[in-house]
């Protein structure tokens, strides 16, 4: 997997990150950094990586375990160090999953095998942060 991440000029801080699969994604920094607010920030990115890993994760092990999963949301809320590095201390995860049926042990099983086993961003963000979650079933008819 690669990435490159060029500056966009010299007035701002603004960022254009391309993926090795070819999509563009733009970070900028908050106004007191130099940064104009045009773009998520980096850590941001970080945060929503992670839960674009684990939400994957959970709607592709609760398909293969036979569930009728209709939509899988999850919010997460961090905390930082205030000193630098500012790495994440604490991240909560709160997952709404809707489907038909749904098995709570399964969607339980679900978000902890990501968590334990298959989601990268939340396996290296754990030496830092303490990762917590909760789960919301919804039925859909």
């Amino acid at each position: 997997m690669e990435c490159t991440v060029r500056w966009t000029g010299l007035s701002g801080m603004t960022f254009l990150a391309e993926t090795g699969s070819g999509h563009v994604v733009a970070m900028d920094g908050a106004p007191d950094g130099g940064g104009r607010n045009l773009a998520p920030r980096p850590m941001e990115i970080v945060l929503l990586g992670t839960g674009g890993c684990t939400a994957y994760d959970v709607v592709l092990i609760l398909r293969k375990s036979g569930q009728e999963i209709r939509n899988c949301e999850v919010k997460l809320t961090s905390e930082r160090a205030e000193k630098d590095p500012k790495v994440f201390t604490k991240i909560h995860f709160h997952f709404v999953v809707t489907g038909v049926n749904l098995k709570p042990n399964l969607v339980e099983r679900a978000i902890k095998l990501s968590h334990d086993k298959y989601c990268s961003a939340s396996i290296m963000l754990e030496k830092s942060a303490v990762i917590t979650h909760s789960i919301e079933i919804l039925e859909q008819s």
